[in-house]
């Protein structure tokens, strides 16, 4: 089979050589650093709606993650924890100085990975719609993502995923083998509860009302933060002493979530609280 790379000289952004990986990223706005990483089977530009409200104020620097967008895939696993990995070595790579983590979906997972291996790289951390446990996720939606593999590509061809893949991936004939992977990933079973009570990173835990998991394990994951544990006070004594919060978005979904300006809202409001 012949392969075929896309000529990277006419995107956007920037490459960076990373443990392996062709790390696509772009840099938007300035002041005080932020790293945005999306989900699963898109890529960073998915959050365009909400980029001019996080770069007023913020050096935005969005992150292809392995085998998404403009990000060619390596012979590996796409597995958060090297994922997570690969963006601390961005981290180095850009000379950036702590700057806050914000993720979503995958990338929220990603995200809290960053803060579990590399928390003296970053400064506050974001995860939206990032679930701990696969079972926490809707059994009807666990059944969905069992049948991802290389065999559905065709099925998917008629999606925007599909249409943003073959516009900008590296290698467009690489889909399948991206679908093969993101099953494969999706069907490991996993609980991230103790890393999650030892994280010491300052996090915000997002989700939409109507999520691919229930609105109680989100609440479950902020209790593991010391949070929902007792009134928080009048000068807010009672607040998880790590800085952690909690947002549960009203009147959205895990599919539009990532382009709500509450989203943006809350994340802003969390990472520039008190500097």
């Amino acid at each position: 089979m012949t392969t075929t790379q896309r000529d990277e000289t006419h995107a956007p952004g920037r490459y960076a050589d990373v443990n392996g990986v062709r790390l696509y990223h772009e840099t938007h706005g300035s002041g005080r650093p932020m790293i945005l990483l999306h989900g699963g089977l898109t890529s960073g530009e998915m959050f365009a709606p909400i980029l001019p409200v996080l770069t007023a104020k913020h050096q935005v620097v969005v992150v292809d993650l392995q085998g998404h967008g403009r990000t060619a895939d390596v012979d590996r696993p796409l597995d958060m924890a090297l994922m997570a990995d690969d963006v601390a070595a961005l981290i180095d790579h850009l000379g950036l100085d702590r700057p806050d983590v914000v993720g979503f979906s995958l990338g929220g997972g990603v995200a809290l990975h960053v803060g579990f291996r590399h928390p003296e790289k970053i400064g506050r951390l974001v995860a939206a719609s990032a679930h701990i446990r696969r079972d926490a996720v809707y059994p009807d939606m666990l059944a969905q993502q069992g049948q991802v593999n290389a065999a559905a590509a065709e099925y998917l061809k008629d999606t925007p995923m599909y249409e943003l893949y073959q516009r900008v991936a590296p290698r467009p004939e690489d889909f399948p083998r991206l679908l093969d992977k993101i099953g494969e990933a999706m069907r490991k079973d996993f609980d991230l509860a103790d890393q999650v009570r030892a994280l010491r990173v300052p996090t915000l835990v997002v989700a939409a009302d109507a999520d691919m998991a229930p609105p109680s394990h989100f609440v479950e994951v902020f209790e593991l933060l010391d949070g929902g544990r007792r009134d928080g006070g009048w000068t807010g004594e009672g607040r998880p002493a790590g800085g952690h919060a909690l947002a549960i978005l009203p009147g959205l979904t895990h599919y539009d979530i990532d382009q709500s300006p509450l989203f943006a809202a809350v994340t802003l409001d969390f990472l520039d609280r008190g500097r």
